[in-house]
């Protein structure tokens, strides 16, 4: 029988953790059940594979380009309060796509800009969101615990969602998942109109001294340094496998929005069963070569599933490359949330933010490209041969302390 202080659920002693949490639940389940909509709408509107790594590159982009500001905003403003902002601004952008596509006006370039406008939101929310956790814990001992349950909510939704959505598209199209993301917004507005923590900023400097700030912070500590260089590569190289995956469910399988759904879902199974090992875990010693390790396994599974004929190898396959992404990116959190100052938490998560989530679209885009030319089966085996050099190469660069789980700084 695990303690108290090792339940692998103790963060949610907190009462505004559980909140949070139970409303993420629902929302991020919507989340995906909208992202599988949009890109097999894209898919099924264009069969292009082009369009679908540019539909990743709209959606995420503005994150690599405003993240940053994102990261000043929510170390100068109340997170909570920022957050209703931007989930209500995802409620109504998930309403236009809902709208549009009843009445038959989506055309690609609108679905494009759509994606661009959710992405500028989240390169508010995303910041507001990965730095709020801190402030919802009432230990901060809990808080390796709270960043490993957010990653857990995000990949069991990932798992189910993808899966879900398949099955509503093949029953009720695309509509009926835009609508159902829609409605999910209103459980974490509700949740955070419910919290007691108010998580202030401060504005003392102007938001260009803060911005640099961050940035110098940020780059001239080694530690975290070293983890956002592995993040960014993992983001780039393996990533666009995500957003290919239509291609892969229709062009190579030759299978429908059900099988995209399944290939999709069987990452999230791999990325749910990261977070629960991190979830597992007492404290963060040896995490930092567990991450390292991972991303080697990252680019040894993609490069696998790429030069994979078989359908029924595909599935874990994607579960080995969603397992190791998500303890690449989660553990890098965890690790990172640990180092950093608390004055600094929102800019360091920023860039966190552009690193996983920024640098993804940059890659989508020359997968999408590079595919054109080579074939996506090709292209994608070449990134997880980069993906495990690059591994290999920050494996025998972790500092010592690193390794313990502690800052070199």
């Amino acid at each position: 029988m695990p303690t108290p202080d090792s339940h692998p659920l103790r963060a949610l002693r907190s009462r505004d953790f559980r909140l949070y949490f139970a409303g993420q639940l629902v929302s991020v389940a919507g989340t995906w059940m909208q992202q599988i909509a949009m890109a097999w709408l894209a898919y099924r509107l264009t069969h292009s594979a082009f369009i679908l790594g540019l539909l990743g590159f709209a959606s995420q982009v503005p994150i690599l380009l405003f993240g940053a500001l994102g990261g000043v905003w929510s170390d100068r403003m109340d997170r909570r309060h920022l957050m209703l902002w931007t989930q209500s601004l995802s409620l109504l952008q998930a309403l236009a796509m809902a709208v549009l596509i009843w009445r038959g006006w989506l055309t690609p370039p609108l679905l494009l800009g759509l994606a661009f406008a959710l992405g500028c939101i989240n390169a508010l929310d995303v910041p507001a969101r990965q730095s709020l956790v801190v402030h919802l814990v009432e230990e901060r001992a809990l808080l390796p615990n709270a960043i490993a349950l957010t990653s857990f909510l995000m990949n069991a939704t990932r798992f189910l969602g993808p899966a879900l959505a398949g099955f509503v598209i093949a029953w009720l199209g695309e509509l009926a998942c835009f609508v159902m993301n829609a409605a999910s917004y209103l459980a974490v507005l509700l949740a955070l109109l419910a919290m007691r923590a108010r998580p202030g900023g401060h504005a003392a400097k102007s938001a260009l001294h803060e911005l640099f700030a961050g940035a110098r912070y940020t780059f001239n500590h080694p530690d975290i340094r070293g983890a956002l260089v592995r993040v960014a590569g993992v983001s780039f190289l393996v990533m666009p496998y995500l957003v290919m995956l239509p291609a892969y469910a229709k062009g190579v399988f030759h299978g429908d929005s059900r099988t995209y759904g399944f290939l999709a879902s069987s990452a999230g199974a791999g990325s749910m069963l990261a977070s629960v090992f991190l979830a597992t875990r007492e404290d963060v010693a040896g995490l930092a070569r567990a991450v390292a390790l991972a991303a080697i396994t990252a680019g040894l599974s993609l490069a696998l599933f790429a030069l994979n004929p078989i359908h029924v190898l595909a599935y874990p396959l994607l579960m080995l490359v969603g397992f190791s992404v998500v303890l690449t990116a989660a553990g890098s959190n965890t690790l990172l949330q640990g180092w950093v100052r608390d004055d600094m938490r929102g800019r360091v998560m920023a860039t966190f933010s552009m690193a996983f989530l920024g640098i993804a679209p940059l890659g989508s885009l020359a997968v999408g490209s590079l595919a054109t030319l080579l074939g996506l089966p090709t292209t994608l085996a070449l990134c997880g041969v980069l993906t495990l050099a690059l591994g290999w190469l920050r494996l025998e660069r972790i500092p010592g302390k690193a390794i313990q789980g502690v800052s070199g700084d």
